[in-house]
């Protein structure tokens, strides 16, 4: 079974806290007529602090959408590769080991994609598989897993690498004043994060079965509207009701391979805001401190975008894990509104470690026999 080893995850050094948020908008929006309902709503969110690729004093100016994504570009290869490494890292690899990368982020864009440079920058082999993830938001974390499990089940003992790379506060737009906006201005923070899909070996979560929900007719509930300025976000009030429906998804997942949502032994949960939590809570019938991994990421970094369900799996990680066999389900939900989510088993790693020979499957040379299964 393919195994879900150790993230590795990265905040920017630029700090802004709730405190400093909530000024900024007295500040800048003091005629707001719905100014007190956004100040409200950003205080709701429990987010304590946020980490931005630059001061705030630069976000809050626009120089226009190409230096943007310029600034994306700079900022994505400047941290992306250290990330990277670490994940290999934890999981006893390195680049020649890895057979597919999934790249994903909605917060820039670049063709050919960052999976391209990262394979002619970091000694990924030629032959690296690359799917790059632009337009699934936040869920986009959750689809990297599937899309990594999928591949490396009907390509057993090959390796994945997932990658995602997400910085919000590029996207903000000084003349978006709905409400929505204001609340998305105070939630969203910068992170990367990175983790590797093992074949076979490692220690973390052994991913099993995955899944994939669309929910009907709300397509245009959480959307970018693209103009000369860039990516305008739009954000339905609609959108935290959605878990009475994704609720039935994630058992009905688990039903079918005889598992109950209500019981799992781990939650991996996206942190999109507070009553996403509360309410998947309330319809799973499982105490607010199942989702307490994502509740921190919440609190410490904002909703982080696909990089959410990396982060709370690294704190489930620095827990210590939970027990061998223990059950776990990880959803992430974005855009769509699309749920993403897989179900898996804690494991570690043996012993017993084996070379890998890929030239049976004559994809690689036999520089690739010097790489060696490890320990985790």
């Amino acid at each position: 079974m393919p195994t879900l080893c150790r993230p590795a995850v990265a905040v920017p050094e630029f700090v802004i806290t709730q405190e400093e948020t909530l000024a900024l908008a007295r500040r800048l929006h003091h005629d707001h007529p719905q100014l007190p309902l956004a100040l409200r709503l950003i205080g709701n969110t429990g987010v304590r602090e946020r980490h931005l690729v630059r001061p705030i004093e630069e976000i809050l100016q626009h120089p226009g959408f190409r230096a943007r994504n310029d600034m994306y570009v700079t900022q994505a290869r400047a941290r992306v590769p250290a990330v990277v490494e670490e994940a290999l890292g934890h999981a006893g690899l390195t680049a020649r080991d890895i057979d597919l990368i999934v790249f994903v982020s909605c917060t820039g864009f670049t063709m050919p994609s960052p999976t391209a440079w990262l394979i002619n920058t970091m000694g990924f082999r030629p032959e690296t598989r690359q799917i790059p993830i632009a337009q699934l938001g936040c869920a986009a974390g959750g689809a990297a897993i599937n899309r990594a499990h999928d591949f490396c089940t009907a390509y057993p003992g090959r390796n994945a690498l997932v990658v995602a790379c997400e910085f919000s506060s590029l996207c903000y737009q000084p003349t978006d004043l709905g409400v929505g906006n204001l609340l998305s201005n105070g939630l969203f923070g910068d992170a990367v994060a990175a983790a590797v899909v093992r074949g076979d070996g490692g220690t973390g979560v052994e991913l099993r079965h995955n899944g994939s929900h669309l929910v009907p007719d709300t397509e245009n509930w959480i959307a970018y509207d693209v103009r000369e300025t860039g990516f305008h976000f739009m954000l339905d009030k609609r959108v935290p009701g959605t878990m009475e429906q994704l609720a039935p998804v994630l058992a009905s997942l688990a039903r079918q391979h005889g598992q109950s949502a209500s019981a799992m032994d781990f939650y991996i949960i996206h942190a999109g805001g507070p009553r996403i939590l509360d309410d998947l809570c309330t319809h799973l019938k499982v105490p607010p401190t199942s989702f307490r991994f994502s509740r921190a990421t919440l609190t410490e970094y904002g909703n982080i975008a696909s990089a959410v369900v990396l982060d709370a799996l690294r704190r489930l990680f620095a827990e210590g894990g939970p027990g061998v066999g223990a059950h776990g389900m990880i959803a992430g939900f974005g855009p769509g509104i699309t749920a993403e989510v897989a179900l898996g088993t804690w494991t570690r790693a043996q012993a017993a470690a084996r070379t890998l020979n890929r030239l049976q499957d004559g994809l690689a040379d036999s520089d690739d026999l010097d790489g060696q299964e490890a320990l985790v």
